[in-house]
């Protein structure tokens, strides 16, 4: 954490040091899905990181592009307009308060519930018909990508339903949920050698996140030992994959969900969709029995989706939410 004697004023965000090239990280695993060996290589990056680079996903360039040019307009509107679309709780518009319990971030977003492939009717934001039918577009071909990578985890892992986790997204119920950020530039942090904190660190909650963003940099991963940050180099063509919380669960710790924030940059703005892939609210969330070694035992406490849920969102941003699980 960075601390000014005379910080310039930017709402009470934490501030961080700016990143530098030594923190951009070389060993993104990337995993190519149309390849024979995606399987194998989507859990060792899981393993190794909990967290991995995807190609060749068949999501059409033209779907990312208009999803991204409808965000950047909503984004553009005179604040007193989007304001009309929130407060986010839990849906809709916010601006720099993340959740209830005093995080804060320098960045506005959409909050949108998803239901099936598609944006819930329940959730009118937003309201404008192009930006909807983009998201839309988007969030059920993203969707593919979530079904399509966690059934090559259960093969990875020699599981043999080959459904024993996709079934948890694309079932019925399922909790999905799709997040649009925007990290406007902060100017007034140029050129002293610090950042504002666009998102902080934590995990997520459920089974995977799948992202995507226009090309600006800022995020980072805390390396396994939890003590290196280090910047993932942009690619607005790939997918970045995290383990959440609950695969780590459901694998016994085998995959670990990643621990990741946001740095903002002071001279461009980043724009990021994130599809978070949660299962039915009543799944009971335990290691795989196929994934348990002879003798093996959970070391978590059993619980619901929806348990673990209702207990993440009490917490701040970094608290290790599973601690209170453990067996």
């Amino acid at each position: 954490m960075v601390v000014l004697a005379n910080p310039p004023v930017v709402d009470q965000i934490p501030l961080l040091r700016s990143p530098g090239p030594r923190d951009t990280f070389s060993g993104v695993p990337v995993v190519d899905l149309s390849s024979p060996g995606a399987a194998r290589a989507i859990v060792d990056a899981c393993e190794r990181f909990g967290f991995f680079k995807v190609v060749n996903h068949g999501v059409p360039a033209a779907t990312m592009g208009r999803a991204e040019s409808e965000a950047v307009r909503f984004f553009a509107q005179a604040q007193s307009d989007k304001d009309r679309a929130g407060p986010a709780y839990p849906f809709g518009y916010g601006s720099k308060r993340i959740g209830l319990n005093g995080d804060m971030g320098w960045l506005e977003y959409l909050l949108l519930a998803v239901d099936s492939a598609s944006l819930s009717d329940a959730c009118p934001v937003p309201s404008t018909a192009a930006f909807r039918s983009a998201l839309n577009e988007y969030v059920a071909a993203v969707r593919k990508v979530a079904v399509r990578v966690l059934e090559a985890m259960a093969e990875g892992l020699g599981i043999a339903d080959a459904d024993a986790l996709s079934s948890m997204v694309a079932g019925a119920g399922s909790d999905q949920v799709f997040r649009v950020n925007h990290y406007p530039p902060c100017p007034e942090l140029q050129g002293l050698g610090c950042s504002a904190t666009g998102f902080g660190e934590h995990t997520d909650p459920q089974l995977i996140s799948v992202l995507r963003s226009n090309g600006t940099s800022g995020l980072q991963i805390a390396l396994r030992d939890g003590a290196q940050w280090v910047s993932v180099p942009s690619d607005r063509d790939a997918f970045f994959v995290n383990v959440g919380d609950s695969l780590q669960v459901l694998t016994n710790g085998r995959f670990k969900s990643v621990k990741h924030r946001v740095v903002t940059n002071s001279i461009k703005s980043r724009v990021s969709f994130i599809y978070f892939a949660g299962p039915p609210l009543e799944q009971r969330i335990v290691p795989l029995p196929e994934l348990l070694a002879e003798g093996e035992e959970s070391l978590y406490k059993e619980f619901t989706w929806g348990e673990y849920k209702k207990a993440a969102y009490k917490t701040r941003l970094g608290d290790n939410r599973l601690a209170q699980f453990e067996a």
